[in-house]
């Protein structure tokens, strides 16, 4: 069987997701007083009424502990104020559980929505049956089911062992919308209390009895090895007990303490065999994109015939950056090898991979292998990956201690994977009254799927061609992919495919429309116009989270002296999303002042969890857009803290306003969609100011 890609392994787990709650559930307790009602994986009623609600995905600061629980807790009639939270860890009972790619309550809406109704369901036949009552004369709410004509009421407590040997309901019915009470409301995040009292545990914070610590020395250049090393010296550090090779790149200190382990890794000497990329440059791998561009293409989205399209002609390029993750939180992981089994403590994205690698690693069978998921002080797609948890199960096993590995934030920013760099080709034809006929873009960069060794579509990344989502009704169109390799690392960065291609396609619609005369809204409005449903993707709904965007940011109207504004929208991840940015210049550095966001994510389970996730994305992409980039000289990532790969300060913060489009639909994506539009109207409005296009970012490059 062909394994699967990050994006049809999460496709699959919606499928199995659902049926885990209709079709899996954990043994019912007993029928003495003290059994706890257990209807499925996802819900826990004790006897005293407390109710806990896993969640099985990672928290990075998206909200999932608290949008998870408001959606079963709506569905179970649930006083919220009862409802407690517990954190799933690698397991066989919930499919796949990834979170990236947007995915968390898109693929668990229906999930959660079934686990919390059939639970109620049992609870209205439990209260029916002890009160001898028909079942239609009860109802449930707010954690208790009530017979209106006598007035009696149980809680679910009271409930829970009647409950517990109840048959569970198939498809249990289902609430609609308009009947929502939790669901949509600005329900406080249930995690924030322990961020702020400093209880909160994230991986680094993690300790056990007897626990080392560990710092590796990785080779600086892409895949060279360990040739030799000389370890005397880290050893006259006092509490560094052990020093030895991890695989053939790495070499580990273990110490007592992290400062000890750093000063045994700064005393250590290592010689690299720096291997065959040593030579390796930014520019060269660019050279090597521009001189790819004539290679065979894959098409991944035709209209019409662009060859017979006539009229005046309209070219760019567009490059992009290698970029890191950088998240605030670098790279850490617990483990705990004893022999016949091992137990991690982990921030990741992927605790069923970073189980399945860990067990192969050290020579145990995934079910001898425990993850626990701590929080994760921002991911961004960096935890996606598994180096961090087989390190850490590596230097336990020959340290034959618990250990943390602990990455600097140079470890991670020089040994980490990373976000492609691209090259655009873009041409389009206006006819003579400035309109648009044709549209060509070809997209050269390498696969982030491919390089992961998963397999192509008769040699189509399809995660490139889902985040290459063309909303645009051109009569001639076409959408292209040239394939490249890169000796480069590459892992999934927030938005991934879609930052880069909205960047292109966005900045250059708004070239379009100064080459042909028009207004940038009143162009992609003229696109848009008919509904339509383009490759999947409907123009109405595109139009409207444009439109409003437009309407709240005044675009159009009279902006402050020395203001200027830039428009863009883009669709991924089963989301609509608009963006106008207002900046002023002063010399010649941008200033933004203001990001007006509009989004269509079908139902909002938490209006002010979704203002923020949109208000992280836009600053998010503003650095990356101003100052995010990673230089290779030499094999080497020159590039290695904050101080040169910096971040937007506090003070450069623009004021951001979020916007969403009321839906009944189900929920789609909400992290990533925030980002692709951002750059293109940031630089958009930059043309407006200075009539200088910007066609490489970052910007400050």
């Amino acid at each position: 069987m062909s394994p699967l890609s990050r994006r049809e392994f999460v496709a699959a787990g919606v499928a199995a997701g659902a049926g885990l709650v209709i079709g899996f559930y954990l043994p019912h307790g007993s029928s003495n007083s003290n059994a706890a009602f257990t209807p499925n994986a996802y819900l826990k009623i004790t006897p005293d009424g407390k109710i806990a609600v896993v969640v099985a995905r990672s928290e990075m600061g998206q909200g999932v502990r608290t949008s998870l629980p408001m959606i079963l807790a709506e569905e179970l009639e649930a006083d919220w104020r009862h409802i407690s939270i517990e954190q799933a860890g690698a397991s066989t009972l919930y499919g796949d559980q990834t979170t990236g790619g947007s995915a968390s309550v898109r693929t668990l809406w229906d999930p959660m929505r079934k686990a919390g109704a059939a639970a109620r369901e049992m609870l209205i036949s439990a209260a029916a049956q002890e009160w001898r009552v028909p079942r239609s004369a009860c109802k449930a709410e707010n954690s208790s089911v009530v017979h209106a004509a006598s007035n009696r009421r149980l809680s679910y407590g009271e409930l829970a062992s009647g409950a517990a040997s109840l048959a569970i309901p198939n498809d249990p019915p289902l609430k609609q919308s308009k009947d929502y009470k939790l669901v949509g409301t600005r329900v406080a995040r249930i995690d924030t209390p322990s961020k702020v009292n400093g209880t909160a545990v994230y991986g680094i914070d993690f300790r056990m009895p007897g626990m080392k610590y560990a710092v590796l020395a990785r080779c600086p250049v892409f895949g060279g090895k360990v040739a030799s090393f000389d370890d005397k010296d880290s050893k006259k550090i006092g509490g560094v007990s052990h020093v030895g090779n991890i695989g053939d790149s790495a070499v580990a200190v273990v110490a007592d303490s992290v400062w000890g382990a750093m000063e045994g890794r700064r005393m250590l000497n290592v010689t690299w065999d720096e291997g065959p990329n040593k030579d390796l440059t930014s520019a060269a791998l660019m050279d090597g994109m521009k001189q790819a561009a004539s290679n065979k293409a894959f098409t991944l989205y035709s209209a019409g015939d662009v060859a017979k399209a006539s009229g005046r002609q309209v070219r760019a390029e567009y490059e992009l950056p290698y970029m890191a993750h950088a998240p605030m939180e670098p790279g850490n992981c617990t483990a705990h090898f004893e022999g016949s089994k091992c137990e991690l403590w982990a921030p990741t994205q992927v605790p069923q991979d970073v189980r399945d690698s860990v067990a192969q690693a050290v020579g145990l069978d995934p079910d001898q292998v425990t993850v626990n998921i701590t929080l994760l002080g921002g991911g961004f797609g960096r935890r996606l990956e598994h180096d961090y948890g087989v390190e850490a199960a590596l230097v336990s096993k020959v340290a034959g201690v618990p250990v943390k590995v602990i990455w600097t934030r140079e470890d991670d920013m020089r040994n980490s994977t990373y976000r492609p760099a691209s090259y655009h080709k873009l041409s389009a034809s206006l006819d003579g009254s400035g309109w648009p006929v044709a549209f060509s873009h070809r997209i050269v960069m390498p696969s982030i799927n491919i390089q992961k060794g998963f397999p192509a579509d008769n040699g189509i990344d399809s995660e490139i061609r889902d985040e290459a989502s063309f909303v645009y009704a051109f009569p001639n169109a076409v959408v292209d992919h040239v394939m490249t390799e890169t000796p480069i690392p590459l892992g999934w960065m927030r938005s991934v495919n879609a930052l880069q291609i909205a960047f292109a396609s966005e900045s250059f619609l708004d070239e379009l429309a100064v080459a042909g005369g028009k207004d940038p809204l009143a162009l992609r409005l003229h696109l848009l116009a008919q509904d339509q449903n383009l490759n999947g993707w409907q123009t109405a709904r595109m139009r409207g989270v444009l439109q409003l965007a437009a309407d709240k940011a005044g675009w159009g109207k009279p902006l402050p002296g020395g203001h200027y504004q830039g428009i863009a929208c883009f669709a991924c991840f089963n989301t609509y999303m608009a963006e106008v940015v207002e900046i002023s210049v002063d010399g010649d550095k941008p200033r933004v002042h203001r990001v007006v966001g509009a989004m269509d994510c079908g139902q909002v389970v938490n209006p002010g969890i979704l203002e923020q996730q949109i208000q992280g994305g836009v600053i998010f992409a503003l650095t990356n857009a101003l100052r995010g980039k990673i230089t290779i000289d030499k094999g080497r990532v020159v590039q290695g803290n904050f101080d040169d790969y910096e971040p937007i300060r506090m003070n450069e913060a623009p004021v951001v306003e979020a916007h969403f489009v009321p839906s009944t639909e189900a929920p789609t994506g909400a992290g990533e969609p925030p980002v692709p539009p951002l750059a293109p109207a940031l630089c958009n409005a930059i043309y407006a100011a200075t009539r200088k296009r910007i066609r490489a970012l970052p910007v400050s490059s």
